[in-house]
């Protein structure tokens, strides 16, 4: 369970370093923007090692399902445009698989 409180400061942290870029570069800030933008992005990456799983890979792929809805949620929050349904039902289903990748049973392929 603990995974998913990595997971989702991660995530905060990874959309906050974006969007000071973005800030920076689409919506003509300062080009100061870059330094938290940075900081936010390395805390990023080091919360992201948190996690308890065995592979990279697998822990990065799980994470997708939480960043996306993260991104929704700073969407309605932070940048106060609504989501759309579609949205939400697509979130889910992500967050459903990355569920399965972290929580699944080993089976392995071929």
């Amino acid at each position: 369970m603990i995974n998913y409180l990595w997971f989702l400061l991660a995530a905060a942290f990874e959309i906050a370093g974006c969007y000071a870029f973005w800030m920076w570069l689409r919506l003509d800030r300062s080009a100061w923007w870059i330094v938290p933008g940075l900081v936010s992005l390395a805390l990023f990456g080091l919360l992201l090692t948190r996690v308890e799983a065995a592979f990279a890979g697998r822990a990065y792929a799980a994470y997708g399902g939480v960043y996306i809805v993260a991104s929704l949620a700073w969407l309605a929050l932070v940048e106060k445009s609504r989501p759309l349904l579609s949205d939400w039902l697509g979130a889910a289903l992500c967050l459903a698989g990355a569920a399965i990748i972290l929580l699944g049973p080993r089976i392995q392929g071929p």
